[in-house]
């Protein structure tokens, strides 16, 4: 498998603050991962920019795809999750995906696969110079 979530139910956002666990305490299945195309674009954005992060938050049109920053560019906070922190083969830190609490409301159910597709998003993801964007595939939680 090119990546391996971490469940990151312990930890702090970019501001310092405490993540919001994803769930009440037990087994916590894996709820976010990568495609290998994905992976590899990570790899390249790594070697360019550096430690990298996921924020996913909502709203309408590309607010609903997932974000990808440098690492502590997008401050997290009390109104977001941190559903996992993905470690991809060649990038030295894990790489934390956060999603706004409103919108893990509605995903809660949801295994999340960042792929990626050619074209630009609207947004300011550091993949966008680079003619392609990222997604969110989604399946439900298995149990």
């Amino acid at each position: 498998m090119e990546a391996r979530p971490q469940s990151a139910r312990a930890g702090r956002g970019a501001d310092g603050a405490p993540a919001r666990p994803v769930g009440d305490g037990g087994t916590e299945p894996e709820r976010v991962a990568v495609t290998p195309a994905a992976a590899e674009l990570l790899r390249m954005l790594t070697g360019k920019h550096g430690p990298l992060m996921f924020h996913q938050s909502g709203g309408c049109c590309d607010g609903s795809s997932p974000m990808c920053y440098e690492r502590g560019e997008f401050r997290t906070g009390d109104s977001d999750v941190l559903l996992g922190e993905l470690r991809i083969d060649g990038v030295p830190d894990p790489v934390p995906f956060w999603m706004s609490a409103a919108q893990f409301a509605y995903w809660s159910h949801t295994h999340l696969t960042v792929d990626t597709v050619r074209g630009r998003g609207s947004g300011f993801s550091l993949e966008a110079p680079e003619g392609v964007r990222f997604l969110i595939r989604s399946r439900l939680l298995e149990d």
